[in-house]
């Protein structure tokens, strides 16, 4: 401490650094007892793309940079092209883990888990800002497409991930309670500083910008 010697050098057999440890290192580990790492203690990243050439492409850039899951992002998950994205991802590497969706049937969970899918995204339409349901004039509540997706998932020992439809504190324990293993959540947390987005001034009051994957701004930037 008397000099200021903050670190810990970690050598093997032949006197070689092989790691290091600081200070830092003890903080976070402390402060983030629950945070999501690799054998190398690096926080494990997750990325997106979507189907086609393009999302291919992407998935391939996206694993040479080490990414740890790739989510095969899309509005409707039960469709042709996203199971033949899902099985081509699947391909490109055994260590890295496939999320897809959205789905809300079983039908469309076990679609996406026999194309290899490790994990299955579920809720079409249930989010705050979304209008799948009224546009397109289908969907189905996001309780029963969870319950409906996990009796199929389970069986296949693959995790559901519920998507949207989170408004008040109540439907998260709902989401878990019905065998979600996880819930996304964006209205909620769109408005926080931390969260992305432009922040624009109206009438004297800062607002963030907030947009569905199917909005036209998503889907210029490349959206499925």
């Amino acid at each position: 401490h008397q000099h200021r010697i903050e670190k810990l050098v970690v050598v093997d057999s032949g006197g070689n650094c092989v790691g290091l440890i600081t200070v830092k290192d003890i903080e976070k580990s402390q402060l983030n007892p629950h945070a999501t790492k690799d054998v190398q203690g690096r926080l494990r990243a997750a990325a997106a793309t979507s189907v086609g050439d393009d999302g291919f492409e992407r998935a391939e850039r996206l694993i040479d940079a080490g990414v740890d899951l790739l989510v095969i992002d899309t509005a409707h998950g039960h469709s042709q092209r996203v199971l033949d994205a899902v099985t081509r991802a699947k391909k490109l590497s055994n260590s890295v883990r496939i999320l897809a969706g959205n789905v809300a049937t079983s039908e469309g969970t076990l679609a996406l888990i026999d194309a290899g899918a490790d994990a299955v995204k579920v809720g079409i339409g249930p989010g705050s800002i979304c209008t799948t349901r009224i546009v397109a004039g289908v969907g189905m509540p996001q309780l029963s497409a969870i319950m409906s997706a996990v009796e199929t998932a389970q069986k296949s020992g693959v995790s559901v991930i519920a998507d949207g439809g989170i408004k008040y504190s109540g439907d998260l324990a709902k989401a878990l309670a019905a065998g979600a293993s996880a819930a996304m959540i964006g209205s909620l947390l769109a408005g926080t500083d931390e969260s992305p987005g432009e922040v624009y001034l109206h009438q004297g009051r800062s607002f963030k910008a907030y947009r569905g994957m199917g909005s036209v701004g998503a889907m210029a930037r490349g959206s499925a």
